[in-house]
């Protein structure tokens, strides 16, 4: 018996080390070519770079993986305690792996034999740590030997903080979120520190089926493993039982983030994506965590883009019904058939509906949910069959012409109950909208078309088209710093020029087909006379021209030809509405700017566009936006302001203005008073309803394809342009003023709602006059439509004029007319006028 003794314990001891010693080569050779863990100890994880409103509100996140990283220091203690207790009950006292656990799950995998199930592991938070990181989720004992491994190694290098902080920000906890931060925003709209006990416990019961608790078909399950982790919280002494309890009886509830504050600004937020990623490349931007401030304003971009969406739908309207979506055959089941109907791009924000039954008054309508409403006639009137661009049936007396049973169609809710519907159409139009501060060149808001999900091309930045008129007031100002006057006349009358190589004559022509006679610059402006300008261009030549379009941005090559006098050179938005605010700011040169400011994960700046120099300012302080006074720089509200070193800490800080001065600020000033006459007189005066000082000038090409308007107040600057992506007219009674005025008058009655009614300011070197606008000449005593005029010492209106006129030289000024030459040194060469009128 003691030999059988003996042999057995020689068997096992020699079986011990043989298992000892085949442990120790398995740990040997698993160790080999292992990933290096070192490496966890620089852990840098991605991060969404965010991006903010000038207010701070988000805008726009841009990520690879969804991530707000939350240091070890700043997570609650109960969001840890839950994981800790769900993932890891012995995380604080093992080291690495937890042996009793692995035991555990490894008798129960032995029961489980047979039975097809997938065999169970008891992953430790460090072990999670190392397969997240260094290894892949492969089931196998190959794996886990290496993963045992380096979770030793870990815990040697980095201390069990260090470990539980990498896991809290790395773990996928489905519906994209990344990290226990960005799960907490996404399910509950909450930072960490807001958590409720029953939160955080529903967060750590996510790693086990992060794709699967957070949908509604599986909210029975979500909160039965939610309540098992209060339950291991309550057991492992996190939470009192009263706690569980309360914990327990709480409602399990996500966040509805559809109606987040988060700023609609499509257009606007991927020219600020285009510009990170030139200057940071596509790796920062999606994975570096930047903070971005733009000089977005949330408020003047709801109105742009309700604005603009309006100005393309009242448009639309206007050029008739291009029909429905599409037609069921039968209304059997209209309901589920609906429901397979995909909204068009464009569409979003409106309804389906199926017209069930079309009446003379009324036409009703069945919408996916299955409730009802009704299109009323006068929602209807507008609708009128075209085709090609032609309208094709009558005009609509009752309802039952517009639609039929079994179209499909979108609409719009016209009051709470939803009950009286609106008929809606995609417009084919598109347009564009900026609208910029014109002392900074900050842009406030930018909507580049009706909808980005019908197209990302932005037509405010990237659509080269023809201003039209729009351009007119860059050869007005050209002609002013030549010498002329708002009071210079000029003739308005036919004009011809040969182009030569048979291409017969080029007649230019006024909107109205009319001509009339000497009429002043300033009128020329305002009633957007097309020959008058071409024969002012002809007179100083295009030189001067092509040089201010230059200066101000507009085309860097304009073609010395006089068709560009009218506005041939194409252009975008963004920079004639650039131009626009170079003359309301007094002629100093800006560029327009979407970034403030960048910060990088660590808080540090790394890009300010604003990069002035404040000598003895040392204290960075929010500095709110104040009135700004003539011939000075706002200080920009959004981005980083100093404060002086002063006794008064509101005192304002001296900050050099370094803008260039591209112009003369008296003559550019008299082109913004002309522009103001076009809003009191001209093609803009719809917008005189404002009751607040605007200026600006409409633009109209050849057959209606573009329509323009390019305005401002003293302080805010707008660039609107409507056409078609594949130019053509829009009509023969659409222009600047039936299309892009009303556009503006929406706009601009919203964003100046608050505003006061500043005056433009008038730049020192200037002789006020009162003068008849009509006419040019010096107002009557009680003239009741007098206006005052700027004019440049020595240049006021007295006595007789010249009128500009064509000559056989080309141009001259004709004595004798009524007046007297104003800005005209030296006199011009006189024409004879029997061979030289055009």
């Amino acid at each position: 018996m003691n030999r059988v003794v003996k042999g057995l314990l020689v068997a096992g001891v020699s079986l011990g080390v043989l298992g000892m010693a085949a442990a120790g080569g398995a740990w040997v050779y698993f160790s080999k070519e292992l990933p290096d863990h070192t490496t966890l100890a620089n852990y840098n994880p991605s991060v969404a770079t965010r991006v903010h409103a000038g207010d701070g509100r988000l805008v726009a996140e841009f990520a690879s993986e969804r991530r707000v990283f939350v240091p070890f220091a700043a997570i609650p203690k109960r969001v840890t305690s839950a994981f800790i207790s769900a993932e890891d009950q012995n995380f604080y006292t093992h080291h690495g792996v937890d042996w009793f656990a692995v035991l555990r799950a490894q008798l129960q995998n032995v029961k489980n034999i047979g039975q097809g199930r997938r065999p169970i592991g008891a992953s430790t938070i460090t072990q999670q740590v190392t397969r997240i990181f260094l290894l892949s989720n492969e089931v196998s004992y190959v794996r886990k030997i290496k993963e045992a491994i380096l979770a030793g190694r870990i815990e040697d290098a980095m201390g069990k903080d260090k470990i539980i902080e990498i896991y809290m920000n790395e773990i996928f906890l489905g519906n994209r979120a990344y990290g226990v931060g960005a799960a907490a925003l996404n399910y509950f709209n909450k930072s960490m520190d807001e958590l409720t006990i029953a939160e955080a416990a529903f967060l750590a019961s996510l790693p086990k089926a992060p794709d699967r608790y957070y949908r509604e078909r599986h909210r029975d399950a979500a909160i039965a493993r939610r309540n098992y982790v209060i339950g291991r919280m309550e057991e492992d002494g996190y939470i009192t039982r009263e706690e569980a309890e309360a914990a327990r009886a709480e409602p399990l509830n996500f966040a509805d983030r559809s109606n987040d504050s988060n700023v609609r600004a499509d257009y606007f937020v991927e020219e600020v994506r285009r510009e990170l990623a030139k200057l940071y490349g596509e790796q920062t931007l999606y994975a570096g965590g930047l903070s971005v401030r733009t000089t977005l304003d949330p408020d003047i971009q709801a109105a742009a883009s309700t604005a603009l969406r309006n100005g393309l739908l009242a448009y639309d309207r206007r050029d008739g019904w291009r029909g429905p979506i599409t037609r069921f055959d039968s209304l059997d089941g209209w309901q589920e058939q609906l429901e397979d109907v995909r909204t068009p791009p464009g569409g979003e924000e409106w309804d389906l509906a199926v017209v069930l039954s079309a009446g003379a008054d009324a036409v009703e309508v069945g919408l996916a949910d299955g409730s009802k409403g009704q299109i009323p006639l006068s929602e209807l009137k507008w609708a009128r069959k075209v085709k090609d661009g032609k309208f094709v049936g009558p005009s609509i007396q009752k309802a039952s012409d517009a639609l039929s049973p079994g179209e499909v169609v979108l609409v719009e809710p016209l009051d709470e109950k939803a009950s009286s519907l609106g008929l809606r159409q995609i417009p084919e139009v598109q347009g564009a909208l900026v609208a910029m501060d014109p002392h900074t060149g900050r842009v406030l808001a930018m909507s580049g078309g009706f909808s980005a999900r019908i197209s990302v091309f932005n037509r405010a930045t990237q659509a080269y088209r023809q201003p039209g008129s729009a351009f007119k007031p860059f050869v007005y100002l050209a002609a002013l710093d030549q010498g002329f006057t708002p009071s210079t006349l000029v003739l308005d009358a036919p004009f011809a020029l040969d182009q030569g190589g048979g291409l017969g004559k080029w007649k230019p022509s006024n909107y109205t087909e009319k001509y009339y006679g000497p009429t002043p610059l300033r009128v020329g402006i305002e009633k957007s006379r097309n020959v008058m300008t071409v024969r002012l261009a002809q007179y100083i030549g295009m030189e001067p021209i092509v040089d201010v379009a230059r200066r101000f941005g507009i085309k860097d090559d304009l073609q010395p030809t006089l068709s560009m006098a009218l506005g041939a050179g194409e252009t975008t938005v963004l920079r004639l509405t650039a131009a626009y605010s170079m003359l309301v700011n007094g002629g100093r040169k800006i560029d327009p700017s979407f970034i403030d400011r960048v910060q990088d994960k660590a808080g540090k700046t790394v890009y300010r566009h604003d990069m002035r120099d404040c000598a003895g300012c040392q204290t960075v302080l929010p500095v709110a936006a104040a009135p700004v006074p003539a011939g000075t720089v706002p200080v920009q509200p959004a981005a980083p302001a100093v404060a002086p070193v002063a006794a008064d800490p509101n005192a304002l800080p001296l900050i050099p203005d370094l803008r260039e001065q591209i112009a003369d600020p008296r003559t550019v000033y008299q082109i913004v008073s002309m522009l103001e006459g076009v809003v009191q007189r001209g093609t803009g005066v719809r917008l005189r309803e404002i009751g607040k000082p605007l200026a600006g000038k409409t633009g109209t090409t050849n057959d209606a394809m573009d329509a323009w308007f390019v305005g401002f107040s003293p302080d805010l600057a707008v660039g609107i342009f409507v056409g078609y992506d594949q130019p053509r007219s829009m009509g023969d009674h659409e222009s600047g003023s039936t299309i892009a005025v009303p556009i503006a008058k929406d706009f601009m009655s919203a964003a100046l709602k608050d505003a006061p009614a500043t005056p433009f300011r008038v730049p020192p070197g200037l002789q006020l006059v009162r003068i008849d606008p009509e006419t040019g000449k010096p107002a009557s005593p009680g003239q009741r439509n007098a206006i005052w005029e700027g004019f440049i010492p020595g240049t006021e209106p007295k006595g007789q004029q010249g009128v500009l006129d064509g000559g056989d030289a080309g141009a001259g000024f004709v004595q004798g007319q009524p007046g007297q030459p104003t800005g005209t040194t030296p006199q011009p060469t006189v024409g004879t006028g029997t061979g030289g009128v055009y």
